[in-house]
Parts: C-alpha cells; structure tokens; sequence
C-alpha cells in the first residue's frame, strides 16, 4: 500500500488546447495541468522511489477542499462535520484524471491498470488530496 499526500488545492485536468501553426494542428498541454501534474509527481517521488506497480491497482483519492473564508463560523462548523459538501469546480472526475496522468510511470505503469476507484471530496481546514493505492 502506497499513501501520497498532496499538499494545496488539487486542480482538475485541463481539456487539451489547439493551435494551428503552420497548416497543422497540434494538441498540447495547457501549463497550469503541466505544473499541477508535475507537483503531484514531485509528492509522489518523496513517498514512491521503487519501480512502478505493474498488476491491478485500486486508488482511493480524498480530496479536501478549503473553506471559504468569507463563511461564518457556524458554516464553516457545519463545512467541518460533512453538512454541507463542496460541489464546485473542478469535476472530481478531472481531478482523478489528473492525478491518474500524473503518476504513469512513477508509481503505475500505466493509469490503465486501475480497476476500482473511489473518490471523494469534502471541505477542511487545509486543502489537500490524499492518494491511496492498493494491488489488487
């Protein structure tokens, strides 16, 4: 079992961008997914020095989010004991994207290799992800 806490906001990942130069198409990488791919990796290094798994993985990603700190204190109470649950941007399906991209080759060979994932986002008083991932 592998446990990889992300400090900070987890972004989503970006939709690839475009740009014709030339007479042709190229599809790349917007930077803030880049820098945010390579944090996660800088994370998962500090955890993760061995070879990459290769069998079947299951991940469990909790992501916390920060209270907003225009909220009042009883909110942000009601935020801490799971009442009110952050639905905002980013998906939490880009936010796995993300991480899933990030870690090819680091600590699985490929994202494909996931076979149960279970996600879940809630308010906190620091943001961070935690990554947990298990062989099957």
């Amino acid at each position: 079992m592998i446990t990889i806490t992300i400090p900070g906001e987890l972004r989503g990942k970006g939709r690839p961008r475009f740009s014709a130069r030339g007479g042709f198409a190229r599809a790349f990488t917007d930077a803030k997914t880049v820098n945010a791919e390579a944090w996660v990796r800088q994370c998962a290094a500090q955890v993760h020095a061995g070879a990459p798994l290769d069998g079947p993985l299951s991940v469990q990603l909790a992501v916390a989010v920060a209270i907003p700190a225009s909220w009042s204190k009883r909110k942000r109470a009601d935020a801490i004991a799971g009442a009110i649950w952050p639905t905002g941007k980013p998906d939490l399906d880009n936010q796995l994207k993300l991480v899933g991209d990030a870690l090819n080759g680091i600590v699985w060979a490929d994202d494909k290799q996931i076979v149960r994932a279970e996600v879940t986002r809630r308010y906190a008083e620091q943001p961070q992800a935690v990554l947990t991932v298990t062989e099957v």
